[in-house]
């Protein structure tokens, strides 16, 4: 019988870039279903059965509080955000409750659900990292059935601080995933989410739907 885990889990939304490739400033400021891209997300996390939530921001960070209505968190400022996604992880896992696994979220990805968070809440294991699994992309634009590791991802509490020591420059938990693959369960979500980033003005038209 699997030891699925019973512990709270705290989200962590990364919402410390500068979008510098999209050109329209921080990216936790993109406009999506009425709101921004940063409340929409986190309220997903929190619907989606996250006991609390922080949110870790850097670039524009005081134009995006005063823009926004981010009361329901733990709203927390990088001010070394330029270093890389790394230091906005560590500070994010830092700030979760002693104890709580972590899931770790993206602000740049819209189509994150709230089905996506349960479904990797559900299937989370003890002492292991859970990741979402979204279809692999091939070079004329189709997918296969291979899938590709992907955000969200929860982090166990056992773990929090082995992953947290191995996260430098933009690389989060990756090294760490890269160098213990045995811990890592992909639960597939390809149903749910594709699990794409905007990253460039080219992929603005996934904030329309």
């Amino acid at each position: 019988m699997k030891n699925f885990s019973t512990l709270p889990t705290t989200g962590v939304l990364l919402a410390g870039g500068a979008g510098t490739r999209l050109g329209l400033g921080p990216k936790a400021l993109l406009p999506f279903r009425g709101r921004t891209l940063v409340e929409v997300l986190a309220k997903t996390l929190l619907d989606g059965g996250c006991l609390k939530v922080v949110v870790v921001l850097g670039a524009g960070a005081e134009d995006v509080r005063h823009a926004t209505n981010l009361d329901e968190y733990l709203v927390v400022d990088n001010p070394e955000w330029a270093s890389g996604m790394a230091s906005s992880f560590r500070i994010g896992v830092a700030a979760a409750p002693p104890g709580h696994n972590v899931m770790v979220a993206l602000v740049d990805q819209p189509g994150l659900t709230t089905d996506v968070v349960a479904r990797l809440l559900a299937r989370h294991q003890r002492g292991r990292v859970t990741a979402a699994g979204y279809p692999e992309n091939v070079h004329n634009g189709s997918t296969t059935s291979k899938l590709r590791r992907g955000h969200p991802l929860i982090i166990d509490s056992t773990l929090r601080a082995d992953v947290a020591e191995t996260a430098s420059g933009d690389a989060g938990a990756r090294r760490f995933l890269k160098a213990h693959p045995g811990l890592v369960d992909v639960v597939d979500c390809s149903d749910l989410a594709d699990g794409t980033d905007v990253d460039t003005k080219e992929q603005l038209h996934l904030l329309n739907d």
